[in-house]
């Protein structure tokens, strides 16, 4: 809809402008060349129009030229030119411009202030560029201006005020650039606007309700901003209105009003990503223009109006990620519905089959929903449809009958039925002769995979992972690029599987039953970018050729019982592995010097095996490393490595636990590792290791991570997701296994929020660097069962998002710095068996932790420890005599108190003799209520004696006085 108001406005323009008969002035021509000479190309090969002017020519008729017919240049169309560097100001030269044209370039700086020359331009178009800094004032000269497209820049700030001179615009976009802000309220006197697009910026703020009076507004688009508030409904009803784009502002609410029958302009209508929600109106279907509806990720609920499927022209409709519930109705469906995504709602029952009506329907997608039937056994009527999602439902069965009345999908490309509660495999896919991918993961499938299901010769990516499959693995698919059989019960592998794996990109046999030796065929696999043979009972050696392979990314051979040495293992010098697992064997020998052949690595888990060796630093070169797992084997000495200026800036995960290292840790290791410093912010993540090239991961939903990822029928397990990868883009989930708050977890995807050090249980000593302070965003420590030294370093502070600490087991000294309570995400603490003194301090996570984090040191006290004990002694002196003094305030601040109250009480008794009169008074008054007996022998004349000189007689009194009273204790 852009391009063609566009080419509308060129075309009045040239209708505007006379036939040029003459000759373009001779400055004009001079300025034009000019400006040829100092403008900068990027690739001056693909300059079309500039690179042709020529001074043998008349100016006016260069391409990209346009003139009046007098011979002023009025029009400059420069676009797609690949300019780079700044505007320059020769422009100024063309002061009657009225249409100038810069977009698809690498212009960058700011847009010069020359441009204020410019009185009489009507279209202004710099977008595709890199152009930064503010918009200037000097736009106020620009009342003449039709037409202004900024967007696809690097501007920033306000939107100025000088843009409230621009009453004539017609089109403003200034989409995708860093503008803040809200919408000013001057925009009201846009009433001429017909395309409004500010969307990709940082605009905030509430919609004014002022656009709903833009009686020619054709397009309206707000999308990506920061929005806020009730959207006006009003806005929905204006009648020239063909889109409406507000998506991905999340804060930005409202609900969609009725549409009245004369509203009937509305093309797209996309909410995507915000916070509508009410139920849609029966009378959305009066918007008969409707092609694409989007209001995927909202909160509508109740049911969906059967006549939303009727609109004539619909092609795109997105509803996924809402509330909806309900059976699903289609009457009079359109035939026009090319994709239709209903996933993640709560829509059950049977899937009607009406739904064969949609004659042109290409894409289905009803996944995460409570379906439990579908009609594969329907009419035949959906010849176009190459995509159907029904994975993440409670599908029992499919149609599985022998005879021809099952369904025949003749185009279908794509199956997911992941995750429901299928027994078999269906056996209308024995038909379905295009088929390249199948997803039947996490069912309840038994028994042997049928030698049908390898029909289709097209079958590349096949999924059958957590079912309860078994046999021997099948190697009769050799088209296939992807294949995953993990967390099975299969038993063997053929010897010769490699040779029927010679396209195979994936294979995943993980979480099996499988035993023997690993066959050394899977070498043919040349193609081969991921191998998964983790979790079995596989032995003997690794295949030497393993390793070798080229071409190989990912190799994970953990869990399972392979000896042999490591150290004859061979990488080539071009090698692509990323991840190389093999911990939880019984393997021995040292690290493979080759190793350090692989500048790509990212994993190596080696950990639990009998390797001997000191610490490899010959990887201490492969700035890729995130991830490095040596626990559990038998590696010694110290862990500095000569010349590690630089070594592993993106290491998040450090498991040396469980072996004989020793020394002291200097703190220049600690200042290497940038990513452990980076704020939440600031770091990567290592949720998938994309191999080929780096993909958007296909888990990650628009309202968080695995927000859209349900817990499998049958296969509960953690790992069990559907496949991680794309033909052409292999993905594969990082899994390895850690020890964090006490025990062992393993971590399926490696987020950029995890990162561990884990020392535990070696030899180091001397003491903790400070420089471990700087781990922002550290989230693990394990320092336990060393014999490190000293205080605990007071920078641990600074660790905000420190959520597991462990330094028991030491000979750590000196007082708990109380910059540990600042510690708000700390939910694991052990400080035990160590020789810390002092009172333990209190507040935020340290009310919650038990006296086990504390036991083990004679010098601690206070809470959570038994009581509130005064400072313990040691060797008759207080263990705060030295160089630290702790005060008691506690105790102090009662003290003081009673002190002072005591001397105010006596001291008013002495000062105040009116005070001292009534007090005398008072206790006279309370002693004749107690003992009435008084009063007879005392007389009533002695009532205003001083109280003290009636307590001298108390001692002469006789006993038959105070006789009868129980509570009267003394001289009696």
């Amino acid at each position: 809809m852009k391009t063609l108001l566009h080419y509308f406005f060129l075309l009045c323009f040239n209708i505007l402008l006379p036939a040029v008969h003459s000759q373009c002035i001779k400055d004009q021509q001079q300025s034009l060349l000019h400006l040829k000479k100092i403008l900068q190309f990027d690739q001056p090969s693909y300059s079309t129009k500039v690179i042709s002017w020529n001074s043998s020519t008349d100016c006016c008729s260069w391409v990209g030229v346009n003139c009046t017919s007098n011979g002023h240049v009025v029009g400059l169309d420069l676009s797609s030119e690949t300019i780079s560097g700044l505007i320059p100001g020769s422009f100024a030269n063309f002061s009657n411009l009225r249409v100038l044209d810069l977009s698809g370039n690498s212009i960058s700086g700011p847009i010069p202030g020359s441009f204020a020359n410019f009185s009489n331009l009507r279209e202004l178009d710099l977008s595709g560029n890199n152009i930064s800094g503010i918009i200037p004032g000097s736009f106020a000269n620009f009342s003449n201006l039709w037409k202004l497209d900024l967007s696809g820049n690097n501007i920033s700030g306000l939107i100025p005020g000088s843009f409230a001179n621009l009453s004539n615009l017609r089109e403003l976009d200034l989409s995708e650039n860093s503008i803040s802000g809200p919408i000013p309220g001057f925009f009201a006197d846009f009433s001429n606007l017909r395309i409004l697009d500010l969307s990709g910026n940082n605009i905030s703020g509430t919609v004014p309700e002022f656009f709903a009076n833009f009686s020619k507004l054709t397009s309206f688009s707000l999308s990506g901003c920061q929005l806020n508030g009730t959207f006006p409904n009003e806005i929905f009803q204006v009648p020239t209105l063909q889109t409406i784009d507000l998506s991905g502002n999340l804060k930005l609410g409202g609900s969609l009003p009725e549409f009245p029958m004369t509203n009937g302009s509305l093309q797209w209508l996309i909410l995507r990503n915000t916070n509508f929600s009410g139920s849609l109106p029966e009378s959305i279907s009066n918007l008969k223009m409707l092609s694409t509806i989007d209001l995927s990720g909202c909160n509508f609920t109740g049911s969906i109006p059967s006549s939303l499927f009727s609109l004539p022209l619909l092609s795109q409709l997105n509803l996924s990620h809402n509330q909806f519930s309900g059976e699903l109705a289609f009457s009079n469906v359109s035939f026009n519905l090319v994709a239709l995504d209903l996933s993640f709602n709560n829509l059950e029952g049977q899937i009607s089959v009406s739904i064969f009506n949609f004659q042109g329907l290409q894409s289905l997608n009803l996944s995460s929903n409570n379906f439990n039937a579908f009609p594969f056994n329907g009419p035949q009527q959906l010849e176009n449809l190459s995509n159907i999602d029904l994975s993440y439902n409670s599908l029992l069965s499919l149609y599985n009958g022998t005879d021809s009345s099952y369904s025949s999908f003749p185009q279908i490309d794509s199956l997911n039925l992941a995750a429901n509660k299928l027994g078999t495999i269906p056996y209308f896919l024995r038909n379905q002769s295009t088929l390249s991918s199948v997803d039947l993961s996490a069912n309840h499938i038994q028994g042997k995979i049928p030698d049908w299901i390898w029909s289709s010769n097209q079958l590349s990516t096949l999924n059958l992972s957590c079912n309860q499959l078994q046999g021997q693995i099948p190697t009769f698919l050799p088209s296939a690029k992807c294949l995953d059989y993990s967390r099975n019960n299969f038993s063997s592998i053929s010897s010769n599987i490699g040779d029927f794996l010679t396209n195979t990109l994936f294979f995943s046999l993980s979480s099996n039953n499988l035993r023997g030796v690993i066959p050394a065929s899977i070498c043919n696999a040349s193609n081969l970018q991921i191998l998964d043979l983790s979790n079995n009972f596989l032995s003997g050696m690794i295949p030497q050729c393993l390793t070798a392979m080229r071409d190989l990314s990912v190799l994970n051979l953990a869990r399972n019982n392979l000896t042999g040495s490591i150290s004859n293992v061979e990488v080539t010098e071009d090698s692509s592995l990323q991840i190389l697992d093999i911990g939880g064997n019984q393997l021995g020998g040292k690290v493979p010097k080759s190793l350090a052949k692989c500048i790509m690595l990212e994993v190596l888990n080696i950990g639990n095996n009998n390797i001997t060796d000191s610490f490899p630093c010959l990887l201490k070169n492969i700035s890729t490393f995130r991830v490095l797992i040596l626990r559990s084997n038998n590696f010694y000495g110290g862990i500095e490595c000569l010349n590690t200026n630089g070594t592993w800036p993106g290491l998040q995960i450090i498991d040396l636990a469980h072996n004989n290292f020793s020394g002291e840790i200097q703190g220049i290791l600690w200042r290497t590792w940038r990513e452990m410093m980076a704020t939440e912010n600031e770091n990567g993540s290592l949720s998938t290791i994309a191999i080929g090239s780096h993909t958007k991961n296909p888990f990650t939903s628009t309202k968080g991570p695995f927000a859209h990822i349900k817990s499998h029928p049958f296969c509960t397990d953690s790992t069990c997701l559907p496949l991680r990868y794309a033909i052409s883009h292999l993905e594969y989930s990082v899994s390895v296994i850690v020890t964090s708050k006490g025990s062992e977890m393993e971590l399926v995807k490696i987020l950029s929020i995890f990162t561990l050090i884990d020392f535990s249980s070696n030899n180091f000593s001397g003491p903790i660097p400070k420089e471990m302070g700087e781990f922002k965003s550290l989230r693990v420590l394990n320092l336990s069962r060393n014999a490190f030294t000293g205080e605990i370093p007071s920078s641990f502070g600074n660790m905000q998002v420190l959520e597991s600490l462990d330094l028991s087991q030491n000979k750590l000294s000196g007082h708990i710095p109380p910059q540990l309570v600042k510690l708000t995400y700390l939910a694991s603490l052990n400080l035990s068996y160590n020789q810390l003194i002092g009172r333990i301090p209190t507040g935020y996570q340290f009310s919650t932790f038990l006296p086990s984090s504390f036991t083990g040191n004679k010098g601690l006290w206070g809470f959570p420890l038994t009581g509130f004990p005064p400072p313990p002694t040691v060797n008759g002196s207080s263990p705060n005599s030295g160089h630290h003094h702790e005060v008691n305030w506690d105790l102090i601040i009662v003290e003081i108190g009673f002190t002072f109250g005591f001397g105010v009480a006596v001291g008013s008794l002495l000062l105040c003799k009116r005070w001292s009169k009534w007090y005398y008074r008072a206790m006279y008054n309370i002693l004749l209520k107690i003992f009435p007996q008084l009063e007879e022998r005392i007389g009533i004349h002695r009532t205003h004696v001083y109280i003290n000189q009636r307590c001298t007689q108390f001692s002469t009194f006789p006993k038959d006085l105070f006789t009868r009273n129980k509570g009267i204790w003394g001289l009696l």
